[in-house]
């Protein structure tokens, strides 16, 4: 009515105030897939959406507003018959779900993220676990690589299990359910006190290129860079195929997916090419390490901000392995660029601090392109001054 936009929250909230249970109403006799985890779930909903999208129209949430008035918001706009992809964030899945009543609820991982808000890992494993009780029709599709999210979807009737890679370890060292040191090795791990272990899995990520599904092995043309891409596209292949999607068209219509809301695009950042990446916590910096090193070795920047929506505390750097950016010329701006150069200082990697992000890519020298890592509301910065987006609504929790 002002002319301000339409958002994708403030619809939700006032729909919320005159009708607390609108949600369950828009989501009645709607085939959904739910999409959850600390890492990966946005571009998890965007491949979904895609494969969800080549038999008809799609309700889903691209933009990220993964809360109870962001999902009314996506399950109200027309038709309202639609199948829908829904990200939601990790510790609103318990209050958004047994409305939903979804037929698949993708588990992606659980990781240390915002530490002032969510920084006890086994406590949303706990309350996922908890949620299989309340939806006794759903499947939950789940990666065998997290201990976490293992034991969270045995507390669902039926699982598919996908084999979708993690890295990060440090979060899952012990076990969930009796929290023994767990032991691994290349491609399993298992509790040598209660006996929780990786299952077998029937969705195998198995390069950057191919995936295995029930055993046979499918050629996969990702436009979205590394394993850790194939990876989500695993998981919503696995999704899309509760709801009825065969994977062959799955993955056809994930690989026209360029980017997912600015996630690897290549914009103009002041005079220099720039390709942007999101890394907002430990797991999601070391996917974002392996990814460069896997590339031609480009000059990087780190664009860092600790505000609300990123959590305030950013001594999860401590943790990241940014020795591996060592022989890169690596330049930091943003908030707390100071704290990203005392890190990088007892890493060993000598970098240049800037007042902004465009003064950075311009002192960049000899190189036509720049990597760019960015924390949450950094990233949406970066989108800002590129000319990518023209406005940044009110940033989630």
């Amino acid at each position: 009515m002002l002319g301000r936009g339409s958002g994708e929250v403030i619809g939700g909230k006032v729909a919320l105030q005159l009708h607390p249970g609108v949600l369950a109403e828009l989501a009645a006799g709607r085939d959904i897939a739910t999409v959850s985890g600390t890492n990966g779930k946005t571009t998890t909903t965007r491949l979904l959406a895609a494969a969800l999208a080549a038999v008809g129209p799609v309700a889903t949430n691209g933009g990220g507003a993964n809360m109870t008035p962001g999902v009314v918001t996506a399950l109200a706009a027309p038709p309202r018959s639609a199948r829908a992809a829904i990200e939601v964030d990790e510790i609103y899945l318990p209050q958004v779900a047994p409305a939903l009543r979804p037929a698949a609820v993708l588990l992606l991982n659980v990781t240390r993220d915002q530490l002032d808000r969510s920084n006890e890992t086994r406590r949303i494993a706990g309350m996922w676990r908890s949620l299989g009780a309340q939806l006794p029709d759903t499947v939950a599709v789940a990666n065998v690589d997290d201990p976490l999210v293992v034991w969270a979807a045995l507390g669902f009737a039926r699982q598919v299990w996908v084999a979708a890679g993690q890295r990060w370890e440090l979060d899952a060292a012990v076990c969930p359910a009796c929290a023994a040191l767990l032991q691994r090795g290349p491609g399993r791990w298992a509790c040598p006190s209660c006996g929780l272990a990786r299952p077998e899995p029937s969705v195998v990520t198995a390069a950057a290129d191919r995936i295995e599904i029930d055993g046979r092995s499918r050629r996969i043309r990702l436009r979205l860079p590394g394993v850790v891409n194939a990876g989500n596209a695993a998981m919503a292949a696995a999704g899309a195929r509760v709801l009825g999607i065969d994977p062959a068209t799955a993955f056809a219509a994930m690989g026209a997916v360029r980017d997912v809301q600015g996630r690897y695009r290549e914009v103009m950042l002041g005079d220099r090419s720039a390709r942007l990446l999101l890394a907002k916590n430990p797991a999601g910096w070391l996917e974002m390490l392996e990814l460069l090193e896997a590339t031609e070795p480009r000059p990087v920047l780190i664009h860092f901000h600790a505000r609300v929506a990123d959590g305030r505390d950013p001594s999860w750097l401590w943790d990241v392995p940014l020795e591996r950016l060592g022989g890169r010329d690596v330049h930091v701006s943003g908030e707390r660029a100071e704290d990203v150069a005392v890190r990088l200082a007892y890493a060993g990697v000598p970098c240049t601090v800037h007042r902004d992000p465009v003064a950075a890519a311009n002192a960049v020298g000899g190189a036509d392109m720049i990597d760019v890592l960015a924390t949450y509301t950094a990233f949406r910065e970066l989108l800002l001054v590129t000319g990518e987006i023209t406005e940044i609504e009110e940033e989630p929790a």
